[in-house]
């Protein structure tokens, strides 16, 4: 199998990482506009299946040629790429998935479904930490019960030695964090979807030392298609993000002195978008901490035979000293590699667009992530 991986960051090297150490993967492209960063990640893999290409993930006509020659391409650059990378993959039969994170954008990508189905592909969005994993293990849990009452995902990545200003290194793109924190977030309700605001419905969490109390609160993206997929089977469904104590009073500051709309302002003659400049300082400021810990706690609640049923997933994620991957990059690029994976041996059946709780085998997909060393526990009680 050939592969194709757009963008040269951090999730990416994570993707190609894996992929390359696969057998029945030949080759794994790697594109980006950077060839600074392009020759940095093929140093870091040090494998002969990497092969690098200069391009603009932007370029529709150039990234439909090179996804021709490709089984499977995976999209690591920000959100806003995604949907024109998801219809050059459709032109060039190629099946897609990405790391997600704006509901606008993948409800967009599932639309092209009829397309994705007539060129004999399968697209699929969301499909790293959150958005992504959590989804296929909300759905493993769905399927072990009779009755699903409730779904409640808590996911974070943290530095394990937090600094300020806000007790938070930089673990993906800013411009997906800053969308995590200003959009809408999406719900269940009494079985029905329902919005709420970001940065609200604060919740304290206990976790082991060294980690102890820590904050979770209503940020967007993570659910994803998850409220409208158990739309009418599960009562309630929410998704948070944890964090540091006092990170998200910090974050609320912020959001409400404007530094997260995307309306233009006139600054010193110049016209300036909030949400870029915040995303730019971000970059520059926020530690890129190697040092990190993925936090993942899910419940799935209900009734198996009419006795009253808990699943819990839980998974504490380091980073690996051994092969430069930080615990975000593991829990992210994996997820999606194994996706990628899944797509081009025909594990997955279904030709269309869908996000992963729809369509990928959830206990191939969790005994995937055990073998990369990512330990998953299950509690069923």
């Amino acid at each position: 199998m050939r592969f194709l991986a757009i963008g040269a960051g951090m999730q990416a090297r994570a993707v190609a990482y894996d992929l390359v150490r696969q057998r029945d993967v030949r080759e794994v492209t790697v594109t980006d506009l950077d060839p600074a960063r392009l020759r940095h990640l093929k140093r870091a893999l040090g494998s002969r299946k990497v092969r690098t290409v200069v391009a603009d993930a932007a370029d529709r006509h150039r990234m439909t040629e090179m996804m021709r020659r490709c089984d499977v391409a995976v999209s690591c650059v920000p959100y806003f790429f995604n949907l024109g990378l998801a219809r050059a993959a459709i032109a060039s039969r190629t099946h897609f998935c990405d790391l997600g994170g704006n509901n606008d954008v993948v409800r967009a990508e599932l639309a092209l479904s009829p397309q994705a189905k007539k060129a004999g592909v399968t697209v699929v969005p969301d499909c790293g930490l959150a958005p992504g994993m959590v989804g296929i293990l909300a759905a493993d849990g769905f399927s072990r019960l009779d009755r699903t009452n409730e779904i409640r995902i808590r996911v974070g990545g943290l530095p394990r030695r937090p600094k300020p200003p806000f007790k938070y290194a930089l673990v993906f793109s800013a411009h997906g964090l800053i969308n995590e924190y200003a959009e809408p977030c999406l719900v269940l309700a009494n079985g029905r979807p329902e919005w709420r605001e970001p940065l609200e419905d604060m919740e304290w969490l206990q976790f082991p030392r060294p980690y102890g109390n820590l904050e979770a609160f209503n940020t967007s993206g993570g659910s994803s298609t998850l409220p409208e997929s158990f739309r009418g089977r599960v009562k309630k469904l929410d998704y948070k993000t944890v964090r540091y104590m006092g990170h998200c009073t910090q974050m609320r500051v912020l959001r409400d002195l404007g530094f997260m709309s995307l309306q233009p302002e006139l600054v010193a003659g110049k016209r300036v978008v909030p949400r870029q400049f915040l995303a730019q300082r971000l970059e520059a400021v926020l530690p890129r901490d190697t040092y990190d810990v993925v936090l993942l706690r899910i419940y799935v609640r209900g009734a198996k035979r009419a006795c009253g049923t808990t699943i819990k997933y839980e998974m504490t994620g380091r980073g690996d000293s051994k092969s430069g991957l930080t615990a975000m990059m593991r829990a992210t690029g994996f997820s999606a590699a194994i996706v990628a994976l899944m797509l081009g041996r025909g594990q997955v059946e279904c030709t269309g667009a869908f996000t992963g709780e729809n369509c990928i085998p959830t206990t191939e997909f969790i005994r995937e992530l055990r073998q990369r060393g990512l330990h998953l526990r299950i509690h069923i009680y």
